[in-house]
């Protein structure tokens, strides 16, 4: 995706999300499920509390993981040295 398409996309999300954060009834809605979701933490409290770091965790372990791993060497041609190919000095 090319940077005029990934702003494009970025502005057109904004823009799309201020009338649903306007809206009274969305925005009800929203704080409503944030609410439950801070309940059901608090009511699964040691469980939901290791369930919430596996999935923080996650993608910064993925992350460095990525970054750490060894590049990757290319095997040398065993047939080089057979080149058909004369060598020669100018």
């Amino acid at each position: 995706m090319r940077e005029t398409e990934t702003h494009m996309f970025k502005g057109a999300t904004l823009f799309a999300l201020s009338f649903v954060l306007i809206a009274p009834q969305s925005r009800n809605f929203l704080v409503g499920v944030f609410a439950g979701t801070i309940e059901t933490l608090d009511k699964w409290a040691p469980i939901s509390y290791l369930l919430a770091l596996a999935l923080v965790a996650a993608p910064v372990v993925s992350v460095i993981m990525v970054k750490s791993w060894p590049a990757r060497v290319e095997p040398e041609n065993p047939m080089a040295k057979y080149n058909r190919e004369a060598k020669f000095e100018d």
